[in-house]
């Protein structure tokens, strides 16, 4: 009798984890352009319908605040409008290449819910402002000739509980750019013997712990997945939590004014070392290193692939940390939007931080990239992604997913994932 009172008892729990689950909202306020594609020429007037809905009808006498213009340069801001069919038409229209973004805000009860659509005008002739440092290539030759001073006295340590059937899992370590400076990553490697094609993981922004790749290409590569800031990428979710509300918060902007000083010349560097530890391993092939990454990762991703020459393709999605400088002009730069409301830095602070503008580094690489972006992206804009993607020199394939914002959709990830695979495949027997 016990026994069936506690079946019952987990049966029922089971139950209510599977229907009691929260998905989405039942307002949705909805932005639509009259081009399906989202583009316009300049000059051209884009149409947007918004629709304020609740269980997909549309919602009477509906307050909104909306905001329109240039991304991140909105010109109108209107509060306190009634919608009284809970629809509304807007017109815009850019002059000259850009992005305009129509943002709603939409209040129902003491709850508000925003919706936003984002048109591109002539895209395609979109140019970033960044400027190049006349010893970019000095610089980062003389960082990189300084660390590999270094031997990357390796360290592994066997994962059993996220070994599959396909590959063996391990938490690595290497030297960075100091003796007593290391990177710390997850290794996936083919349980069996033979030698294989490579993939360098690169992290978007923040603080984690890593699981490790063993899904882009099971048992035919080797995957590793770095982190960047020097720690271990297996403890506990409370040890990254503190560090980035503590001792790593804002670290992003730390000594920005000092390009030998900034936080992310011992991230690129240490990026690179993992080509260099890659390249170390007894199973890689010696032919194939792809990097890809994801918002901070897009940029390393274009970091590495400049940097070092055995990179033989890249995959960037939403690119963070390229052409701050538009921002100074009045357009939309890209995430950690240095200048967005420092409006009067010093030409020191400028001159610095191009040492690490991903434009400065994708107008160096050459080989195959895959780029993919949304156009509601609300920390990566845009015109910075277009950007890079139009001044890129090397073949290169662009897939935009217009509504996602700093996020990716389930066909977008496995269109990335197949990229990814196509060409490491491409090696593999």
């Amino acid at each position: 009798m016990v026994k069936k009172i506690v079946s019952l008892f987990i049966v029922m729990l089971i139950g209510l984890h599977s229907f009691a689950q929260i998905r989405g909202t039942n307002i949705v306020v909805m932005v639509q352009p009259d081009h399906t594609d989202w583009n316009y020429e300049a000059g051209q007037t884009a149409v947007f319908k918004v629709s304020v809905l609740k269980s997909s009808t549309l919602l009477s006498d509906v307050k909104i605040d909306y905001e329109a213009g240039p991304v991140e340069f909105p010109t109108v801001k209107k509060e306190g409008v009634t919608l009284k069919d809970g629809t509304m038409t807007w017109k815009g229209s850019m002059a000259v290449p850009g992005f305009y973004r129509l943002k709603i805000i939409a209040h129902v009860g003491n709850k508000t819910y925003e919706g936003l659509c984002t048109a591109g005008f002539s895209p395609q002739k979109v140019q970033p402002a960044a400027q190049c440092p006349k010893d970019f290539d000095a610089f980062w030759k003389k960082a990189l000739e300084e660390a590999r001073k270094n031997g990357l006295n390796p360290t592994r340590r066997l994962l059993p509980e996220r070994c599959t059937q396909d590959m063996n899992v391990y938490e690595i370590s290497y030297v960075n750019d100091q003796p007593n400076s290391r990177i710390y990553g997850i290794l996936s490697i083919p349980t069996h013997s033979g030698k294989y094609p490579a993939l360098l993981r690169v992290p978007g922004a923040g603080v984690r712990p890593y699981q490790g790749d063993t899904y882009t290409a099971p048992g035919k590569a080797i995957v590793l997945e770095i982190g960047i800031h020097g720690i271990p990428v297996t403890m506990d979710q409370k040890v990254y939590d503190d560090l980035l509300n503590g001792a790593l918060r804002s670290y992003s902007y730390t000594n920005l004014e000092d390009p030998d000083q900034n936080y992310y010349k011992r991230v690129v560097v240490g990026a690179v070392r993992g080509v260099d530890y890659i390249s170390s391993l007894p199973e890689w092939d010696g032919k194939i290193i792809g990097v890809t990454g994801a918002s901070q990762g897009g940029f390393l991703s274009l970091a590495v692939a400049a940097l070092d020459k055995r990179i033989t393709f890249l995959a960037a999605v939403h690119d963070a940390m390229c052409d701050y400088e538009s921002e100074l002009k009045g357009v939309a730069g890209g995430w950690p939007h240095y200048f967005l409301y420092d409006k009067d830095p010093t030409q020191q602070k400028i001159n610095a931080v191009r040492y690490y503008d991903g434009d400065n580094f994708a107008r160096r690489c050459h080989v195959p990239a895959w780029f993919s972006f949304g156009y509601n992206d609300e920390t990566v804009p845009p015109t910075s992604s277009y950007g890079v993607y139009n001044i890129y020199p090397g073949p290169k394939t662009l897939s935009v997913y217009q509504q996602t914002g700093h996020y990716w959709y389930q066909e977008q990830w496995d269109e990335w994932q197949a990229w990814l695979f196509s060409k490491l495949l491409s090696t593999v027997e």
